[in-house]
Parts: structure tokens; C-alpha cells; sequence
């Protein structure tokens, strides 16, 4: 997995597809620049959630989820941000893998029906 990095590449996943579940809101878009086989993923947190600490704990608790959820459920050539909620800081880890796994299978979802429609 490698790292968003750049603001413009965090509103391109912005514009794609969104998805809410419970303590994850998940941002992504096909990344056609990107070398076969590779996903990339950034991670946010507004200051509604709180100050630098609670921030940089949802971060990282963002951060484990996508180590153990994304190279299992992610797609190769899409980039995904996730967007930490105030929910993200007290759910329990568990939940949190759930949550981010049930916003890729709906986007994944929502990103085939976009594909068939387009082409028919």
C-alpha cells in the first residue's frame, strides 16, 4: 500500500464515491496513474473530532484498521481515504474493521453499478 500524500489526490477521492458506516466514512476513486497491483490509501481527521492528540489517535487507529483490512478487501488501482469520525476514537476495534469493511463492499458495489451503467 502506498500513501496519498498531495491535497489534490485527497479531493479527487473526495469527488468519487462515499460511503458512511458507523465509525468510518470511506472516500474512493479509481487512480489510473498507478502501476498494476497498487492501491493507495490517506487517512484525515478534522478538527470536529477534537485537538492534536484526539486527532492523531484516530489517525492511527485508522491506520491499523487499513493495515489489516485493505490488503485483504481493497481493489488494485483505486485510492481510498478514510475519514476519521468522533465515533472512530471511542468504537471498539473490532467494530471499527467492520465498519471499514462494509463501506468497501458498498462502494465496490456502487463502483460496478457505475461501470455497467456507463457502458450500456
Amino acid at each position: 500500500m502506498e500513501r496519498l500524500k498531495k491535497r489534490a489526490e485527497f479531493l479527487r477521492a473526495a469527488r468519487g464515491i462515499r460511503r458512511v458506516e458507523g465509525a468510518i466514512t470511506l472516500e474512493t476513486c479509481a487512480a489510473p496513474e498507478l502501476k498494476p497491483g497498487h492501491l493507495r490509501v490517506g487517512f484525515t481527521a478534522s478538527k470536529k473530532i477534537g485537538n492534536a492528540v484526539t486527532r492523531n489517535r484516530a489517525k492511527r487507529r485508522l491506520r491499523a484498521a487499513a493495515a489489516a483490512v485493505l490488503p485483504l478487501c481493497g481493489r488494485a488501482g483505486n485510492d481510498y481515504v478514510l475519514v476519521a469520525r468522533r465515533e472512530t476514537l471511542t468504537r471498539p476495534f473490532d467494530g471499527l474493521v467492520a465498519d471499514l469493511k462494509s463501506a468497501l463492499r458498498g462502494a465496490h458495489e456502487k463502483q460496478a453499478r457505475t461501470k455497467t451503467e456507463g457502458s450500456a
